[in-house]
């Protein structure tokens, strides 16, 4: 089902959130990729600006149609090649192992079952294949975390479904990927957005 309302807000809320750090935390998120890369949850496309050139290719996955049609706006305005598709995490429009990386930018905490949309990235990506993330996350403090459960049924059903308490660092874990770079950090662009603000980002691996 998709959230237009929430993919309209959304979108004129993005040039205060890039101001706020935001542009800042997707290009440390993207550094130093390359080759083929499956980003999941696209958005309105905006990780393509910040794609280093050793990636060779892009494919967007977006299931909202609002945001695709912005995110193929998007993908005419970067020079790396990036074809923006509909689909979803839970099953992944993409073949076994065809994929060097694959990128989950603010998506595991709205997707519907994130244990499965990272089955199915495990299953797109190359034995050794990276998962880069960009997160919100459950907090490590006993009182934000109440937080965090107290309003979960609002925010999700007003914030495009988005859980705020999900503890996504330990579901990659039991995933099925080795964790090697995990930063927590707290991103509040404004004061509505404390539930959200505990985030991570992180790099992992698959494994045998």
């Amino acid at each position: 089902m998709g959230h237009p309302v929430f993919a309209r807000l959304y979108e004129r809320m993005v040039p205060s959130l890039d101001r706020a750090g935001g542009a800042a935390h997707r290009n440390e998120l993207l550094a130093g990729l390359s080759g083929r890369v499956i980003e999941i949850g696209a958005g309105s496309g905006l990780c393509f600006a910040h794609y280093p050139d050793t990636v060779t290719e892009v494919v967007a996955v977006e299931p909202e149609p609002s945001l695709r049609r912005a995110a193929q706006c998007a993908a005419q305005s970067v020079e790396i090649a990036v074809s923006v598709v509909d689909g979803h995490a839970g099953q992944l429009p993409a073949e076994d192992a065809s994929f060097d990386a694959a990128v989950a930018s603010l998506v595991l905490c709205s997707v519907p079952d994130p244990r499965a949309a990272l089955s199915e990235v495990r299953r797109v990506l190359r034995p050794g294949g990276e998962l880069r993330f960009f997160e919100h996350l459950r907090s490590e403090d006993p009182g934000q975390a109440r937080l965090q459960d107290r309003v979960d049924w609002v925010w999700s059903h007003v914030l495009g479904g988005c859980h705020p308490n999900r503890d996504t660092v330990a579901t990659i874990d039991a995933a099925g990927f080795s964790i090697s770079t995990c930063r927590r950090f707290e991103f509040r662009p404004c004061v509505l957005s404390a539930p959200s603000s505990p985030d991570v980002i992180g790099r992992a691996m698959t494994t045998p």
